[in-house]
């Protein structure tokens, strides 16, 4: 396979990756009488009655974290199918190497990242309600 013609279908995935959600909440949205206000609350989202700009910053951070990881396996993926396609090539195979090892240290880093996120907002949380721990 061409390096263009991967490197249009790697393009390809992540518009579909990034736009097609898009498309999907707004045809449910456009169906509801309540724009869908509904459907983000059941998602976790926060309710535009009652906002809370820390719940809203935590999906905010979880929704971030999610598509970052998204891409690290895919980097992963490619990676293996690169050291699939060497055909013994050690070029191909340690350029395969590297990515993979590439995308498993930015998923520890997005985990870690994550996990701090996590213990912050739950050791902080009633700090900023006023309550003591």
């Amino acid at each position: 396979m061409s390096k263009k013609l991967f490197k249009n279908l790697v393009v390809v995935a992540m518009f579909l990756f990034l736009i097609a959600p898009a498309f999907v909440f707004v045809a449910h949205a456009q169906t509801d009488a309540d724009l869908g206000l509904e459907y983000a609350d059941q998602l976790g989202l926060a309710n535009p009655d009652d906002p809370d700009p820390r719940q809203m910053a935590v999906n905010v951070v979880k929704y971030l974290m999610t598509f970052l990881g998204i891409i690290a396996v895919v980097v992963i993926l490619i990676g293996g199918f690169q050291w699939m396609t060497a055909g013994g090539n050690e070029d191909k195979v340690a350029s395969a190497k590297k990515m993979i090892i590439a995308g498993a240290i930015g998923l520890i880093i997005i985990l870690a990242a994550y996990a701090i996120v996590q213990f912050v907002i739950n050791t902080t949380g009633g700090l900023i309600e006023g309550d003591v721990l």
